[in-house]
């Protein structure tokens, strides 16, 4: 690789909607990258505009198991994890693993490289809140031995064990809560509801609420998720912070919306709640103005024509989303 000139970040997730993502961020901003995706839920096609890029690297492993690089390391960033409901609803234990043994490799390589670590953690360690907007300092509501703890309790271990090590050995760490993140590169049958309601709406077929539609949800660009966390990871704060767009709506306007963008004939149809799903949804970003200067600036509108057009090509190419299971 080239010379050690480069700031060098290690990408566990690499492949995935949101580390491939980061990963373009890091190379824009100069950085060498290693890219690290067991591919189970990542997708090589997400980082194959990178073929041939001097800066970039990919090593296919299972950060679960062990984290093996040989450069030099300046940042470490954590997002390998299943990250929608179909994902670690299937892959309960995959999904602990990566939370614990994953995040525990991965503190180990910071800490062995004297590297800046950064956790990709999330909105869901809330659980159903009982705080509403919510801020960095609730604990949250969560059923941990409920089908969503798998997830929840993964991530809620990984922040503890993150401040541990931020703690007891003196490390540079980083925790982001990540909400409601939505753009070009999600699954189109991952289950989570921007891409299920693009997906219906474009299909022509009915566009499923769960419950009556009254729950909210805070949709957040991925282009301005992820200048959040650059500005975090360039920071010296430690504790969490909300990465996220507070502009709250409810289920049953965001399909309303869709249904006005596509210009879909495409009904709604109702089905009962799942378990322990979050009633509302809104992130707090007061700590994020305050520390990174950062709020969200891409426009509902702007964001999710930009999102429809990706899935429109990808149903065009007959790519329907499942996992690519490598």
């Amino acid at each position: 690789m080239p010379s050690r000139s480069k700031k060098v970040s290690v990408v566990t997730g690499g492949a995935g909607f949101l580390g491939s993502h980061l990963t373009d961020r890091l190379l824009t901003e100069g950085h060498r990258v290693i890219a690290i995706d067991n591919l189970v839920t990542g997708n090589p096609a997400n980082i194959a505009h990178l073929g041939g890029n001097e800066n970039f690297r990919f090593i296919k492993s299972n950060v679960s198991s062990y984290i093996l690089v040989e450069d030099a390391v300046d940042y470490v960033f954590h997002f390998a994890s299943p990250a929608s409901p179909i994902d670690y609803l299937e892959l309960p234990i995959p999904t602990l693993k990566v939370g614990a043994l994953g995040t525990h490799n991965a503190l180990g390589l910071a800490k062995a490289k004297k590297a800046t670590f950064l956790l990709a953690s999330t909105s869901e360690c809330y659980g159903d809140p009982l705080v509403h907007p919510q801020t960095e300092d609730y604990w949250g509501n969560v059923n941990p031995i409920g089908p969503r703890g798998v997830y929840d309790e993964a991530k809620r271990f990984a922040e503890a064990m993150t401040m541990a090590y931020h703690r007891f050995h003196g490390m540079d760490t980083k925790i982001v809560r990540i909400f409601n993140t939505y753009g070009p590169r999600m699954r189109l049958r991952d289950g989570r509801v921007v891409p299920a309601f693009i997906g219906q709406a474009l299909g022509g077929t009915p566009l499923t609420i769960f419950g009556d539609g009254s729950q909210t949800r805070s949709f957040c660009f991925v282009s301005d998720l992820i200048d959040g966390i650059f500005r975090l990871a360039m920071s010296d704060f430690h504790e969490p912070v909300n990465i996220g767009n507070p502009r709250e709506m409810t289920i049953k306007q965001f399909a309303e919306e869709i249904i006005r963008i596509t210009g879909t004939k495409s009904e709604i149809e109702y089905k009962p709640l799942p378990v322990d799903d979050p009633k509302v949804r809104q992130p707090d970003i007061t700590r994020a103005r305050k520390v990174l200067d950062w709020e969200p600036r891409v426009r509902f509108e702007e964001g999710i024509v930009k999102t429809i057009e990706y899935f429109r090509g990808c149903l065009e190419r007959g790519e329907l989303g499942e996992r690519f299971e490598g």
